[in-house]
């Protein structure tokens, strides 16, 4: 059961009594003639292979507003992809698969390299930008959700409830942030939130004069959430990073392109479990510790945008602030797992938080060696104006696709 509580300058929209999910989806149906809806899902080939997608899958089956949903396949050969198609054609609602290792959007991708406009990582930014991309070129949407592939614990209501404050014509949100508890099982989940996102955010509170944007952030329960839902035109000016940055970069352009009364958070889950990252102490270029030194590169390169001036010295302060807060987060989270009869391995989160610490001095180096750094995908509106009918090109290729390699 949630509360009334407001934390910060985000309104937060609670879960506060188990609202009949038949109820919800009656009055989104009602919504979708002025504001239909859509959902895009970037996905791992992997994931088709993995325990949750399936059912995600079977519940979006059921799903009765939806007017569109948009597949981002990664890491697919030709026979994976053409899985993929058979794997989805199982739901009712106009859908399409996007193969972003065909040769129809790699010859597309190749054309926005040769002007600088292409995204420079693989991964969920590239994925999801390309994603919005078919989206704005299918024009079927006003209000679109997103969420990650691999939800163990997924119903159908988490996108009801990720959706709805964007897609009820009497609300004036543009965008909503999903959050929820990261419990599974008996044990605390969300290590980089406890133990680096929240820590750090409160670290550079001390040391930045940025309150405001700070303020903003910490006012999120679960800035990490891969889960959120906007108004379609929003897309059109919003730049993704295409890194593990994604998530804070996008609530980082929420704020500069908008004023706080149009952005929300919402409780969409109970439970929820997902596919657990690494923490990959040996190896920075994977799992949680690639994660950290991206968000906080992210966060570094906000800060500078708004004025703060970065040096050596200020990061080992920023090391040593954070390592402090972090250890007290620990004594907070042992005991919170205590009185809920929930394990918890401390020696497991020092070390987290001493490989975080860590990180943040590799993100300091990397920010003050890359002052040129291009990080984020350019905007669509910049695309556009640069090929002005990529949107088609994008809506053929994919609809091409589809059509050769469905049988």
């Amino acid at each position: 059961m949630g509360d009334f509580h407001q934390n910060g300058i985000i309104t937060t929209l609670h879960n506060l009594g188990q609202r009949p999910i038949e109820c919800m989806e009656k009055e989104l149906d009602s919504f979708k003639k002025d504001r239909p809806m859509g959902l895009v899902l970037p996905s791992l080939y992997s994931e088709l292979e993995g325990p949750a997608l399936g059912n995600i899958v079977d519940e979006l089956v059921s799903v009765p507003y939806l007017n569109e949903i948009v597949i981002g396949l990664d890491r697919a050969d030709e026979n994976e992809y053409r899985h993929a198609l058979k794997y989805f054609s199982r739901l009712p609602q106009h859908h399409r698969v996007l193969w972003n290792e065909g040769p129809r959007l790699l010859a597309i991708d190749k054309q926005l390299k040769d002007i600088g406009l292409a995204p420079t990582h693989l991964g969920k930014g590239r994925n999801v930008w390309y994603c919005y991309g078919y989206t704005l070129a299918s024009n079927r949407t006003k209000a679109v959700a997103l969420h990650d592939c691999d939800i163990l614990t997924y119903d159908r209501s988490l996108l009801a409830r990720l959706i709805y404050p964007v897609a009820n014509p009497n609300f004036s949100y543009v965008f909503c942030k999903g959050y929820y508890a990261r419990v599974a099982g008996n044990r605390i989940g969300g290590r980089v939130m406890r133990l680096f996102v929240t820590p750090l955010i409160r670290t550079l509170k001390k040391v930045s004069e940025q309150d405001e944007f700070l303020d903003y952030l910490d006012s999120f329960r679960y800035p990490l959430a891969g889960e959120f839902s906007l108004r379609s035109d929003v897309i059109n000016d919003l730049r993704i990073p295409s890194d593990w940055g994604l998530e804070v970069g996008v609530l980082s352009e929420m704020k500069r392109n908008y004023a706080n009364n149009r952005l929300c958070q919402a409780d969409i889950a109970d439970i929820y479990d997902h596919k657990h990252q690494d923490l990959s102490a040996d190896d920075a270029e994977k799992g949680l510790s690639k994660m950290t030194v991206d968000i906080a590169k992210a966060l570094f390169r906000k800060l500078a945008t708004n004025g703060d001036v970065f040096s050596v010295e200020k990061f080992r302060t920023i090391k040593a602030t954070y390592y402090r807060i972090a250890l007290d987060f620990i004594d907070t989270y042992h005991n919170d797992a205590i009185i809920n009869g929930l394990k918890y391995d401390r020696h497991q989160e020092e070390q987290s938080v001493e490989l975080f610490a860590s990180n943040i001095m590799s993100a300091g180096d990397h920010f003050l060696e890359n002052p040129m750094d291009k990080p984020f995908i350019p905007s669509w509106n910049r695309v556009i104006s640069a090929i002005p009918d990529i949107l088609e090109q994008i809506k053929e290729a994919v609809e091409l696709d589809n059509e050769e390699f469905k049988s």
